[in-house]
């Protein structure tokens, strides 16, 4: 079992960092719901209300890890523009995608949409963390500040997930490839 680095850092961002936001984010939604579905919710004890600040804090270094890392270290190998007279595109997703009418959707309406979609998880997901952080237990007296933490939070996650499944197709159609092979296991000899 082999994979290259490159390969490793696409999983490390996609399957990494964005699953475990993924995950991370459907936890904060559960809790934030009851934090916020009645009009008068129970005040949390200050060991919820502290974990949940630190929850919080965690899921927005998760959540800019990811996009940061799929921005600057992912993409610009997915974009790398081959030389002059190469005929194999493998090592160049983006010009793979482009050189058949049947996968170049993937990359004018796919590619594109997941490279901004993909920006809101982390945006959303900070401000949902600031205003807990400012108004902790006082965030039940908020009715609709409760309503739009929970509103950011649910933006954040579907930002996220649109992004993610946007780019385990992609990668699926044309992965990125190249770097160092990594050698995860030796092969079974015949």
């Amino acid at each position: 079992m082999e994979m290259t680095a490159r390969g490793l850092w696409t999983v490390f961002h996609g399957m990494g960092f964005g699953g475990l936001y993924l995950l991370a984010c459907s936890g904060a939604l559960v809790e934030l719901y009851f934090f916020t579905a009645s009009p008068q919710p129970p005040p949390p004890a200050p060991n919820q209300e502290r974990f949940l600040k630190a929850y919080l804090i965690a899921m927005v270094v998760l959540a800019w890890v990811a996009v940061l890392s799929g921005a600057y270290i992912v993409y610009p190998w997915y974009r790398a523009a081959p030389p002059p007279g190469v005929a194999d595109l493998s090592m160049f997703p983006q010009h793979l995608l482009l050189s058949s009418s049947t996968t170049s959707g993937w990359h004018s309406l796919g590619m594109e949409w997941k490279e901004h979609v993909a920006w809101f998880a982390p945006i959303s997901i900070t401000t949902v963390a600031f205003v807990f952080i400012r108004y902790g237990r006082d965030l039940r007296n908020h009715r609709q500040l409760r309503a739009a933490v929970l509103c950011f939070a649910l933006v954040s996650f579907l930002a996220a997930g649109v992004a993610g499944l946007l780019g385990a197709v992609i990668n699926k159609q044309a992965p990125v490839q190249g770097g160092h092979t990594i050698q995860l296991r030796a092969g079974e000899e015949k």
